[in-house]
């Protein structure tokens, strides 16, 4: 990930970046990218957000752009610049692809009161544009180069609610060099989750791609980081440190209890799908019930999950785990695969 792009994002959240930006952790090994998940093209935009000037990038120039679709860009000067967001971006569903470039130095930040961005297929008010909402080619939403901070999504639930940065149901979405911090939503709920993003119904069931990116202090019931149902992901050489599942009671939730706190970064429920991840470091993340770093559960035991080349250290739960696998609750096919990796 462009180390601009994170610099910018822990300074609009007014915290301290990190000492070790840039240095590989133990045990993590950078793995090819398949081009599913690599960069878009933008060197021919369709819209570019600003006139050079800081001041020219607004929340309105940037909503307005989103809702007109195709490639965005960002021209607000030299140096990150960070772009408070007065309300949520939406995604028309006209648009065949959004393309959200931010050059490494943009970040947009919810101000710790709005979600930022939002596509639904399935949302009437935002067009419905075929009679299979639920699994549809378009729109492709790709972000790039670009940081997400201060997103909230709390008491919005509609489609079950959470992505307290990013909601997604439906098209297809990707992740690319993208830094995710300090976003949240709803402190409770049995199957709410992802503080960062939440995705939906993707289509043809195609994975998620995330890639080089990273996840840091998101909060949510469940996922912290990422949270699905019935969705697969592939997460690639990306970090994700100190993000919690503060949820309490599980999934389903325990007599008593309002729900949730499992996948202190991941949460995948579901049935059939697939979770990979490969050159990716979880560290320090939390969860209240189960998994600190990753719950995965196929409720027919079909889905499967695979790690490799990757480091998940120090991510506890006060609930429960699968034996062997610390950090991760897993209920799936067959144990997952774990290849030249640190568990610990």
């Amino acid at each position: 990930m462009k180390t601009t792009c994170l610099l910018a994002a822990f300074a609009a959240l007014g915290m301290t970046a990190p000492a070790a930006i840039g240095q590989p952790p133990e045990g993590v090994r950078q793995v090819p990218v398949p081009p599913a998940g690599h960069e878009v093209d933008t060197s021919h935009p369709d819209h570019v957000v600003g006139r050079g000037t800081p001041a020219s990038c607004t929340s309105a120039a940037v909503i307005a752009a989103v809702r007109a679709g195709g490639i965005i860009r960002f021209d607000c000067g030299p140096a990150p610049v960070t772009i408070r967001m007065n309300d949520t971006a939406k995604v028309r569903n006209t648009s065949p692809r959004v393309v959200l470039d931010g050059g490494g130095l943009v970040t947009l930040s919810g101000q710790g009161r709005h979600r930022i961005l939002y596509m639904d297929t399935c949302d009437r008010a935002q067009v419905w544009t075929t009679s299979h909402c639920q699994d549809q080619a378009t729109p492709e939403l790709v972000l790039q180069n670009i940081s997400f901070v201060g997103g909230n999504s709390t008491g919005q639930h509609f489609e079950g609610g959470g992505g307290g940065a990013i909601f997604d149901r439906g098209g297809r979405l990707r992740i690319v060099d993208a830094v995710f911090a300090g976003n949240r939503c709803d402190h409770y709920g049995a199957d709410l989750g992802g503080g960062a993003v939440r995705a939906l119904s993707q289509y043809r069931d195609r994975p998620v791609y995330v890639v080089n990116s990273r996840f840091t202090e998101n909060v949510c019931s469940n996922g912290a980081a990422l949270s699905s149902i019935g969705v697969s992901w592939t997460v690639l050489n990306s970090t994700f440190a100190d993000n919690r599942a503060i949820g309490r009671g599980a999934n389903p939730a325990r007599s008593g209890s309002p729900g949730g706190g499992s996948g202190g970064a991941i949460y995948n429920d579901g049935d059939r799908m697939t979770l990979t991840i490969a050159g990716c470091l979880f560290t320090r993340n939390h969860a209240n019930e189960g998994g600190g770093a990753i719950f995965f559960v196929s409720n027919d035991r079909t889905g499967t999950m695979s790690i490799r080349d990757s480091s998940l250290d120090d991510n506890p739960n006060a609930g429960f785990q699968t034996a062997g696998l610390p950090g991760i609750f897993f209920l799936g096919a067959r144990r997952p695969t774990i290849i030249r990796t640190i568990l610990r």
